[in-house]
């Protein structure tokens, strides 16, 4: 039996385009002489559609667009994620998370989602009720085990919630020949290889083949890479799709694999293609054609507009030079080389004048008063007005270049530098913007040495760089991961793995006082196992202390 997978990229809500992909995907897995065709979670929705399920309509336009597909199926069954509703009587959510078997136009049969995550950025158990029962569906003489994504993750995966069920164990007992799995899977960082050996598992575990079908391309702050793939009874790859490109490909159900599932690519090529692939979903399907960005000779922001002309194309690029009285000339040639290098549009907007006439303005009720922060910050909030009149007056998207370390401790200006619609790299930490600047060179120079060299600064104060006021990075970065992705206690940090304590403490301290701040920055993509946003959900005003 062949097997058709289709990667598709859908938007959510968007019903008549999604359907139309799908149907694409079918058909061509057809003409490949597929005989079972997977979609993804929720590929007729779009991953995750959150409270526009509570919408009186939206469910109703969904079954509409499933309707639609089944009356275009013909004897090779398609399987579609989508939403539908629960005759929940008495209790229960109004709504389940579902797969629908569709054959020779009609629903045929359909299967609801067991194990609902409620952590990190997923909140299922907010709308959905999950399905109280694990069948095997026959069809042509296969049993097959239908599950949807977290269905495969249960308890003995890291640091899982405590699941009552295992779908997986359910089905193997009733007696199943395959499992197929229609995942919404995001990216983080190394998952792509942990779920292929998650894969590995359940194949081993159940004896059957494993089919699994993701999501790609990026809704809000989720991106979804792919990467599906099919795996023996043994745990070894039938078959593997590219990461982050929406495709087909149909491969014989019970052939022999050769060796344990290996996702192609390292760490650094899938975050930079998951920057990308976040960057271009989210301004395409916002209606935007542009972006501009303001270039600052640094290293985030050199980043940011390789990513941004990796997703949208040169032409769709403007990179904006917002120089002060105290911008070194080398930042501001710095800055002209990588525009020249990136193939983008260039202008320069002075901001000294603005910035004088902004400080003089307030003379006389600052009278008596030191300098302090307050008068830095004008600079970046000048900058910050000037980029959002741009991004205004030729509807382009204004994106921001501030890193996961930055906004982690607040070493940004609200309402300046934070400015934007889009933080692309704001989950990247800075150790991770140099690493990706050098993989972003190995292929061809675009962002020049001395960004990537030179002493990081916010250039807001005269001469002053990062170092003089914060640990070294690498420092920071690795405090940084313990403290918010894997929530370790200040105390243990400093005990289990000997940094100073003053310098933990004033990074706990950082953190937590500017969560404030990061409540207003704009939406980031994901790409860490913790993301600012839906992944963190931390109270802004509360007086724990670590």
């Amino acid at each position: 039996m062949n097997i058709g997978i289709a990667q598709i990229n859908a938007t959510i809500g968007d019903f008549s385009r999604n359907a139309k992909r799908i149907l694409q995907a079918y058909r061509a897995c057809i003409d490949a002489g597929a005989n079972l065709v997977l979609t993804p979670e929720m590929s007729l929705v779009g991953y995750p559609p959150k409270d526009l399920v509570m919408k009186t309509s939206f469910v109703d336009k969904c079954k509409q667009a499933l309707d639609y597909l089944a009356d275009e199926t013909g004897e090779v069954p398609l399987l579609v994620g989508y939403v539908d509703y629960y005759d929940y009587q008495n209790s229960g959510k109004p709504l389940r998370n579902g797969v629908a078997f569709l054959q020779n136009g009609k629903v045929r049969h359909r299967v609801w989602k067991t194990l609902l995550p409620t952590y990190a950025s997923f909140d299922e158990h907010r709308y959905f009720e999950p399905s109280n029962v694990c069948e095997p569906f026959e069809w042509n003489g296969i049993k097959l085990g239908m599950t949807i994504c977290e269905d495969i993750w249960f308890d003995d995966f890291l640091e899982r919630p405590t699941y009552k069920r295992n779908p997986v164990e359910e089905l193997r007992a009733k007696g199943v020949d395959v499992i197929l799995n229609m995942s919404a899977s995001p990216f983080q960082k190394g998952k792509p290889q942990d779920r292929a050996n998650r894969l590995e598992v359940v194949a081993c575990g159940a004896g059957v083949p494993v089919v699994f079908c993701n999501a790609v391309g990026a809704n809000d702050s989720l991106v979804f890479d792919g990467h599906s793939m099919a795996l023996d009874a043994e745990g070894n790859e039938i078959c593997s799709m590219p990461g982050f490109e929406s495709c087909f490909k149909v491969f014989s159900l019970f052939s022999k694999g050769t060796h344990p599932p290996k996702v192609r690519g390292n760490d650094r090529e899938h975050i930079y293609q998951a920057l990308v692939s976040g960057l271009h979903d989210y301004v395409k399907k916002s209606g935007f054609e542009t972006v501009c960005l303001s270039l600052t000779g640094g290293v985030d922001s050199a980043l940011t507009a390789s990513i941004a002309v990796h997703a949208l194309g040169e032409k769709n690029v403007m990179g904006l030079i917002l120089p002060s009285a105290i911008t070194p000339q080398q930042n501001i040639d710095d800055a002209y080389a990588l525009a020249e290098n990136l193939g983008i549009k260039v202008e320069m907007i002075p901001i000294s004048e603005s910035c004088q006439v902004a400080e003089s303005s307030l003379d006389s009720v600052f009278e008596g008063l030191a300098k302090d922060h307050t008068e830095e910050n004008i600079q970046s909030r000048i900058r910050g007005m000037f980029l959002m009149a741009y991004s205004n007056k030729f509807n382009s998207l204004l994106l921001t270049s501030g890193n996961k370390s930055e906004f982690s401790i607040g070493n940004c200006s609200a309402y300046g530098d934070m400015f934007g619609g889009l933080a692309v790299i704001s989950d990247v930490p800075k150790t991770w913007v140099y690493k990706l600047a050098k993989f972003v060179n190995e292929k061809k120079v675009a962002i020049p040495s001395r960004s990537i060299t030179k002493e990081p600064s916010s250039g807001l104060v005269a001469g002053q760089t990062d170092a003089d006021r914060l640990p070294p990075y690498e420092v920071l970065d690795k405090i940084l991961e313990l403290y918010i992705e894997f929530q370790v206690a200040a105390s243990d940090i400093v005990e289990d793995h000997q940094f100073d304590e003053a310098t933990v403490r004033w990074v706990q301290r950082r953190v937590d006082l500017n969560e404030w701040k990061r409540r207003q920055s704009p939406l980031g993509l994901q790409v860490t196992s913790r993301a600012f946003g839906m992944g963190r959900r931390v109270p802004i005003v509360q007086k724990f202390v670590d």
